[in-house]
C-alpha cells in the first residue's frame, strides 16, 4: 500500500564539501582530456586531505595532456571553489598525479572494431527519474536542498566579507499530504564560517537563502530551523575531513526519492554508462513527464561490458501513466539509440562540460548554450505525443 501522508528528507552538500572538491577535480580532469580529444577515455579518482591532493586512475588521450596540465587544472578548481586556508590552499597544496594508461583488456572490449559497435565501458544498472513536484521536474526535498547551498555560494563568491566558508551542507524535510509536498517541517544548514562570526550571525546570514528557495509559507517553525547545530564550524573542507570522488551519489541524483544504480558520475568520460546512461535515463523520464504522459516516471537501463545495446529497459509510471508502459518503452527506444555511442551522439556528451556538474546535482539544472546539461532538455515531447497519440 502506497503512503500518501508522510515526511521525506533529502540532503545536499556544497561545492566546498571535501567529497565535492574531489568530484570537481576529477571532472576538471575529464574536461582537460575532452578538450584535447573528444574521444579520450578517463576514469579519474581524487583524494583530498590537509594540503594534499592525490589524483589517480586510468586514461587514454593525447600526449599534450601532461601531468603539469592536470595539476594546473586541479589548482584552478580548488581556487574557483574558494580555498585559501592554512590547511587547504589552492596555491600551496601538494598535488600528486598518479594517472596511468587504460587497460588494454578493457579497451578491446569497449572499442568499436569491424562490425562490432562500441561497447559499454562496464556492466551496471542506471536509473532516471522525473516527477511534477517542482518546475524542474525533480523531487522537492533535494531540489530545495541544492537551492539553499547554491544561493549561499553565490553570496560567498560575491563578497569576501560574507562570513561564509566554502564547506556547507543542507537538509530539508517536507511534509507530504495526499502524495504531494505541502511544507517544510525542518531545515538543517551547516556552514563553515569565519572565526569572528558568532552563531546568531550565521543563523541570520543563512535564513534569507532558505526563505528564498522554499515556496511562500513553507518555512518550518523556529524550533526546527537548525543552523550549525554543533555551535561552531571554522575548520572545514579537506583540512577537517578527508574527501573522495564518488561518495555523494544520492546528492548527485534524486536525494533518495528514486533508486540509484550504484555507480558514481564524476571523473568518468561519457563512454562509461554509469554516467552517460544515467543521463539518458533522466532525459527520457523527464520528457515522459513533460509530455504529460505520467506524473512520475522511473526508468532503468542495464548494460554488459563490451556490449553496445542495453540488456533491459524498464519503465514504471507508478500508477500515474496515461499510456501503456510496454508501448512507451518501445517508443522511447525508437526515438533514442541507447547504445553508448547513440547516447553520446544524441546528447552531445563528448565535450568539456563536466566540471560544472560536480556540485548541486547533475539533474534539475538548466541546459547551457554550449551543450552542458543537455540531458535536461525536453525536446522529445512533441515526438512522444505524436507517437503515442
Amino acid at each position: 500500500m502506497t503512503l500518501v501522508n508522510y515526511l521525506f528528507t533529502s540532503e545536499s552538500v556544497g561545492e566546498g564539501h571535501p567529497d565535492k572538491v574531489c568530484d570537481r577535480i576529477s571532472d576538471a580532469v575529464v574536461d582537460v582530456f575532452l578538450s584535447a580529444d573528444p574521444q579520450a577515455r578517463v576514469a579519474c579518482e581524487t583524494l583530498a586531505t590537509t594540503n594534499k591532493v592525490v589524483i589517480a586512475g586510468e586514461v587514454r588521450g593525447p600526449a599534450s595532456v601532461t601531468f603539469d596540465l592536470i595539476e594546473t587544472a586541479a589548482r584552478e578548481a580548488i581556487k574557483d571553489i574558494g580555498y585559501e586556508q592554512d590547511g587547504f590552499h589552492w596555491e600551496t597544496a601538494d598535488i600528486e598525479v598518479l594517472l596511468h594508461a587504460q587497460s588494454v583488456d578493457i579497451a578491446q572490449g569497449v572499442d568499436a572494431a569491424g562490425n562490432k559497435d562500441e561497447g559499454a565501458g562496464d556492466q551496471g544498472i542506471m536509473f532516471g527519474y522525473a516527477c511534477r513536484e517542482t518546475e524542474a521536474l525533480m523531487p522537492a526535498p533535494i531540489f530545495y536542498s541544492h537551492g539553499i547551498l547554491r544561493g549561499m555560494a553565490e553570496t560567498r563568491h560575491a563578497s569576501k566579507t560574507s562570513g561564509l566558508g566554502p564547506d556547507a551542507k543542507s537538509q530539508v524535510t517536507l511534509q507530504y499530504e495526499n502524495g504531494k509536498p505541502v511544507r517544510a517541517t525542518s531545515v538543517v544548514v551547516s556552514t563553515q564560517h569565519d572565526a569572528a562570526v558568532d552563531q546568531d550571525e550565521i543563523r541570520e546570514i543563512v535564513r534569507p537563502h532558505v526563505l528564498k528557495v522554499l515556496p511562500e509559507g513553507w518555512m518550518c517553525d523556529e524550533e526546527h530551523f537548525y543552523v550549525n547545530p554543533t555551535g561552531r564550524f571554522v575548520i572545514g573542507g579537506p583540512d577537517g575531513d578527508c574527501g573522495l570522488t564518488g561518495r555523494k551519489i544520492i546528492v548527485d541524483t534524486y536525494g533518495g526519492a528514486a533508486p540509484h544504480g550504484g555507480g558514481a558520475f564524476s571523473g568518468k568520460d561519457p563512454t562509461k554508462v554509469d554516467r552517460s546512461a544515467a543521463y539518458a535515463a533522466r532525459y527520457l523520464a523527464k520528457n515522459v513527464v513533460a509530455a504529460e504522459l505520467a506524473e512520475r516516471c522511473t526508468i532503468q537501463v542495464s548494460y554488459a561490458i563490451g556490449v553496445s545495446k542495453p540488456l533491459s529497459v524498464y519503465i514504471n509510471t507508478h500508477d500515474t501513466g496515461r499510456v501503456d508502459e510496454e508501448k512507451l518503452a518501445r517508443v522511447l527506444q525508437e526515438l533514442v539509440d541507447l547504445s553508448p555511442r547513440g547516447i553520446r551522439q544524441h546528447l552531445s556528451l563528448n565535450r568539456p562540460i563536466y566540471a560544472r556538474t560536480a556540485a548541486y546535482g547533475h539533474f534539475g539544472r538548466t541546459p547551457d548554450a554550449d551543450g552542458g546539461f543537455s540531458w535536461e532538455r525536453t525536446d522529445l515531447v512533441d515526438q512522444l505525443k505524436s507517437a503515442l497519440a
